[in-house]
Protein backbone atom coordinates (compact mmCIF):
# COMPACT_ATOMS: atom_id res chain seq x y z
CA UNK A 1 0.00 0.00 0.00
CA UNK A 2 0.86 3.65 -0.27
CA UNK A 3 1.12 6.12 2.61
CA UNK A 4 1.34 9.88 2.23
CA UNK A 5 2.91 10.99 5.50
CA UNK A 6 3.09 14.58 6.73
CA UNK A 7 5.66 15.54 9.36
CA UNK A 8 5.55 19.00 11.00
CA UNK A 9 8.98 20.50 10.31
CA UNK A 10 11.19 23.43 11.22
CA UNK A 11 12.84 25.82 8.78
CA UNK A 12 12.91 24.78 5.15
CA UNK A 13 11.58 21.29 5.78
CA UNK A 14 12.87 18.09 4.22
CA UNK A 15 14.16 14.78 5.51
CA UNK A 16 17.24 16.19 7.26
CA UNK A 17 15.64 18.86 9.44
CA UNK A 18 14.33 18.76 12.98
CA UNK A 19 10.68 18.07 13.54
CA UNK A 20 8.48 20.78 14.99
CA UNK A 21 7.33 20.09 18.53
CA UNK A 22 3.77 21.26 18.00
CA UNK A 23 2.14 20.83 14.65
CA UNK A 24 0.07 24.03 14.73
CA UNK A 25 3.14 26.24 14.98
CA UNK A 26 5.45 24.43 12.57
CA UNK A 27 7.12 26.33 9.73
CA UNK A 28 6.05 23.78 7.16
CA UNK A 29 5.13 20.14 6.63
CA UNK A 30 7.47 17.65 5.02
CA UNK A 31 5.18 15.36 3.01
CA UNK A 32 6.67 11.96 2.24
CA UNK A 33 5.26 9.46 -0.22
CA UNK A 34 5.86 5.89 0.98
CA UNK A 35 5.14 2.87 -1.23
CA UNK A 36 5.81 -0.72 -0.20
CA UNK A 37 7.97 0.42 2.69
CA UNK A 38 10.20 2.77 0.68
CA UNK A 39 10.23 6.55 0.33
CA UNK A 40 9.26 7.41 -3.24
CA UNK A 41 8.92 11.17 -2.99
CA UNK A 42 9.40 14.15 -0.69
CA UNK A 43 7.79 17.56 -0.98
CA UNK A 44 7.33 20.58 1.25
CA UNK A 45 3.95 22.11 2.07
CA UNK A 46 4.03 25.55 3.66
CA UNK A 47 2.00 26.04 6.84
CA UNK A 48 0.15 29.36 6.47
CA UNK A 49 0.00 31.58 9.54
CA UNK A 50 -2.85 30.82 11.91
CA UNK A 51 -5.81 32.79 10.70
CA UNK A 52 -8.96 31.73 8.91
CA UNK A 53 -9.93 28.27 10.07
CA UNK A 54 -7.69 28.41 13.12
CA UNK A 55 -6.42 25.07 14.34
CA UNK A 56 -8.44 23.15 11.77
CA UNK A 57 -6.84 24.89 8.80
CA UNK A 58 -3.90 22.44 8.56
CA UNK A 59 -6.45 19.62 8.41
CA UNK A 60 -7.92 21.08 5.22
CA UNK A 61 -4.45 21.91 3.91
CA UNK A 62 -3.10 18.40 4.35
CA UNK A 63 -6.29 16.64 3.24
CA UNK A 64 -6.05 18.69 0.05
CA UNK A 65 -2.51 17.38 -0.46
CA UNK A 66 -3.74 13.80 -0.30
CA UNK A 67 -2.10 13.13 3.07
CA UNK A 68 -3.20 9.88 4.72
CA UNK A 69 -0.97 9.88 7.82
CA UNK A 70 0.61 12.41 10.17
CA UNK A 71 3.25 11.96 12.85
CA UNK A 72 3.29 14.52 15.64
CA UNK A 73 5.04 15.12 18.94
CA UNK A 74 2.01 17.05 20.21
CA UNK A 75 -1.44 18.01 19.01
CA UNK A 76 -4.63 19.44 20.46
CA UNK A 77 -7.90 17.57 20.68
CA UNK A 78 -9.80 19.63 18.11
CA UNK A 79 -7.35 19.25 15.24
CA UNK A 80 -6.88 15.58 16.11
CA UNK A 81 -10.63 15.05 15.74
CA UNK A 82 -10.49 17.00 12.49
CA UNK A 83 -7.78 14.74 11.07
CA UNK A 84 -9.72 11.66 12.14
CA UNK A 85 -12.83 13.02 10.42
CA UNK A 86 -10.76 13.61 7.26
CA UNK A 87 -9.53 10.01 7.28
CA UNK A 88 -5.97 10.95 8.21
CA UNK A 89 -4.32 8.62 10.73
CA UNK A 90 -2.35 10.49 13.40
CA UNK A 91 0.71 8.81 14.92
CA UNK A 92 2.48 9.95 18.07
CA UNK A 93 6.26 10.10 18.45
CA UNK A 94 8.11 12.50 20.75
CA UNK A 95 11.45 10.66 20.86
CA UNK A 96 12.91 11.03 17.36
CA UNK A 97 13.98 14.61 16.66
CA UNK A 98 14.68 14.35 12.92
CA UNK A 99 12.12 14.02 10.15
CA UNK A 100 14.02 11.15 8.53
CA UNK A 101 14.14 9.17 11.80
CA UNK A 102 10.40 9.54 12.32
CA UNK A 103 9.72 8.44 8.74
CA UNK A 104 11.97 5.38 9.15
CA UNK A 105 10.28 4.49 12.43
CA UNK A 106 6.84 4.72 10.85
CA UNK A 107 7.89 2.50 7.94
CA UNK A 108 9.28 0.00 10.46
CA UNK A 109 5.98 -0.03 12.34
CA UNK A 110 7.55 1.41 15.50
CA UNK A 111 5.23 4.42 15.83
CA UNK A 112 1.86 4.06 17.55
CA UNK A 113 -1.40 5.67 16.53
CA UNK A 114 -2.13 8.55 18.92
CA UNK A 115 -4.27 7.79 21.96
CA UNK A 116 -6.66 10.30 23.55
CA UNK A 117 -4.33 10.53 26.54
CA UNK A 118 -1.52 11.83 24.32
CA UNK A 119 -3.44 14.98 23.40
CA UNK A 120 -2.14 18.34 24.63
CA UNK A 121 -4.48 20.21 26.94
CA UNK A 122 -5.57 23.80 26.53
CA UNK A 123 -5.61 24.02 22.74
Amino acid sequence: GTIVLAVPSNGEGGMDVERSGHFGHCDCFTVVDIAEGAVTGVRIVANPPQGAGGCLRPVQLLAGEGVTALVVAGIGGRPLAGFNDAGITVYFDNERPMVSDAVAALIAGEVAIIEPGDVCGGH
